[in-house]
């Protein structure tokens, strides 16, 4: 028999009652009344787990909520085990009780990226917050990935990484430990600290200021464009959707009788997800325009049923799935819309993002009340839609401005008075 013991436990291959070879995880358990008990576990057969290497990573959540019952224990459990297990119990999809598969995603990315590479092989009782300070302030972009490899590393590649990103980087390896907590790995956690500034400091101040695009400009773009896009865009200008759930719509959710489109799924990255937070789920009021707009695209795409996306690929490429798939928005933005936005001259960053700042930010310029506008762009807060989203525009800012001119100048207040007169 077969035998490799650890700390903790011991992973051993066996023969069960059938003949077949099995892995078994044994260990020591002390009952209320004191007593030492022997217990086991079966992990699986010899052919699910072919090699001692892939059983132990089978046994290794187990090891750690063994350890995280014994005295001092905690000091032995790295972060690559606690990101582990992390995984297995947080980053699976638990339906409408778990994360949405974009926030795994993301998630994902930068576990992979950047937290397990420089701290996974540290013991959590190691890890401090100016550590993780001085860590954070140092890290730099990662360089893209490239057919052909670059001898010079580029300007692009050589910033350092945002302060946004750094600070969902410190966000995420607080609910680490915060998961290390609730299970018993660990007793405290570094990143948040016991209060106010002890913990892990990072700044989220954006890096510039996100643009928002003029009514005229929005008009002068959707004149350029075709009907797709121009349906594209008139819709995500006067409701606000996300991309996501701008992708996922499909023409059962839209009631063209009472203007409204039911928000029930979000599409990121071609995989279909429910929507980013319970307020994103309501439905969103649709003008008679719109509506007609939406009309006049339903009678010429090819793909009319009620579980049809709206915007369904209607590439040959895609073979088989042709229709049966949402557009990739992203790929839109590249080839029908940033290149009008070239044409006209409009010296700004555009994102499908940018069209829901603006739509928030006019909302805001007409003067409407703050619930309103949190409820129609279905914000979770309406602290999110003033400090995050809306935007005075200019003409607004100049009128305000006056105002107070006309209040400190006398001179101007006769002008703006001959003028009304």
């Amino acid at each position: 028999m077969k035998k490799a013991r650890s700390q903790k436990g011991s992973l051993c291959l066996s023969v069960n009652g059938s003949g077949t070879q099995v892995w078994i995880f044994r260990w020591w358990e002390t009952s209320t009344d004191g007593r030492r008990v022997r217990r086991k576990r079966q992990v699986g057969t010899l052919d699910q787990y072919k090699t001692e290497e892939a059983a132990e990573k089978a046994v290794r959540n187990w090891r750690l909520v063994l350890r995280a019952n014994q005295d001092g224990a905690v000091s032995r459990i790295t972060m690559k085990a606690l990101i582990d297990h992390f995984r297995e119990k947080e980053l699976v999809d638990k339906g409408e009780d778990g994360r949405a598969w974009s926030t795994r995603d993301r998630y994902e990315a930068y576990l992979n990226s950047w937290i397990e590479p420089r701290w996974g092989k540290e013991e959590l009782t190691a890890i401090r917050a100016p550590l993780v300070e001085e860590w954070l302030r140092n890290i730099r972009q990662r360089p893209r990935k490239r057919k052909r490899p670059q001898l010079v590393e580029t300007e692009r590649e050589s910033k350092p990484l945002a302060p946004a990103s750094k600070a969902k980087i410190r966000n995420l390896m607080s609910v680490l430990f915060n998961h290390a907590i609730r299970w018993g790995f660990a007793d405290r956690n570094p990143i948040s600290g016991p209060n106010k500034g002890a913990g892990v400091r990072q700044s989220s101040k954006r890096v510039r200021v996100p643009d928002i695009l003029e009514v005229s400009e929005m008009q002068a773009i959707v004149a350029k464009l075709q009907l797709r896009e121009r349906v594209l865009l008139f819709l995500v200008m006067v409701t606000g959707l996300r991309r996501g759930e701008l992708s996922g719509i499909q023409w059962g959710d839209i009631d063209f009788e009472n203007l409204l489109i039911d928000v029930r799924r979000s599409v990121v990255d071609q995989v279909v997800g429910r929507c980013k937070t319970e307020a994103s789920q309501k439905p969103v009021p649709i003008d008679e325009f719109t509506a007609q707009d939406l009309l006049a695209w339903y009678r010429v795409t090819p793909y009319r049923e009620p579980a049809d996306w709206v915007f369904a690929s209607n590439s040959r490429r895609a073979g088989k799935n042709r229709g049966k798939q949402p557009l990739w928005l992203q790929t839109v933005m590249r080839y029908h819309i940033e290149p009008v936005i070239r044409e006209l001259d409009i010296n700004k960053r555009v994102s499908w993002h940018t069209f829901r700042r603006t739509y928030t930010s006019l909302l805001h310029a007409n003067g409407e009340d703050v619930k309103v506008v949190q409820e129609l762009l279905r914000h979770g807060s309406a602290k999110v839609t003033l400090d995050v989203y809306a935007q005075a525009q200019m003409p607004a800012k100049r009128k305000a401005q006056h105002k107070v001119v006309e209040m400190v100048r006398p001179e101007a207040r006769q002008e703006a008075l001959a003028m009304a007169t």
